[in-house]
């Protein structure tokens, strides 16, 4: 209890009407066990309230440290993004949730939750060889996947382009032909 692979902060409870107990480890395999323990630690330390969850203040003091504050509605809008029980806060698996969507590339770059999982990054020299490698790795995918995106776009912007020259060409095609019938 009290490690990423244990009870995890707040989830789980001891008399949680049965919730089922979340372990970080078992359920967020692609971050090696150091980088859990950096993910909690930092969350713990922003905990003020050591209630298990970082609320709407604890996440603005984080993010005026990380050295990129945001507006209120910046904030909350950071927390709706991830807040999976709609409780307005975040738990410690709804935090991981930042870090496994910044890994994809599903945050937005100009977003917080994009700025909290950058400024925060676990730093690759301590997490060793391994860490590095599936860092990385994760990193390219995302890049991968934002070039197929980016080809989807131009096929579909081609697409367009074909579409509308057929539709001048059909056009002056008509107005041809009408011309024949009103002379």
């Amino acid at each position: 209890p009290g490690s990423p692979a244990g009870r995890a902060v707040g989830e789980g409870s001891p008399g949680g009407g049965g919730r089922r107990v979340f372990s970080p480890a078992g359920e967020f395999r692609e971050f090696s066990r150091r980088q859990l323990r950096d993910m909690e630690r930092l969350f713990r330390q922003y905990d003020a309230g050591k209630d298990g969850f970082i609320d709407l203040m604890e996440l603005k003091l984080m993010m005026e440290k990380l050295g990129a504050p945001q507006t209120h509605l910046g904030l909350k809008n950071m927390i709706k993004e991830v807040d999976e029980d709609l409780d307005s806060k975040l738990s410690f698996r709804e935090f991981l949730l930042i870090f496994r969507k910044a890994a994809a590339g599903e945050l937005q770059e100009d977003s917080g939750l994009h700025a909290l999982a950058r400024l925060s990054e676990i730093d690759v020299s301590t997490e060793g060889v391994k860490g590095a490698k599936n860092f990385f790795e994760a990193k390219a995918q995302a890049i991968n996947e934002a070039s197929k995106f980016e080809e989807e776009i131009k096929a579909e912007q081609e697409e367009k382009k074909k579409q509308a020259e057929e539709l001048k060409q059909r056009k002056a095609a008509f107005k041809e032909l009408q011309s024949t019938f009103t002379q």
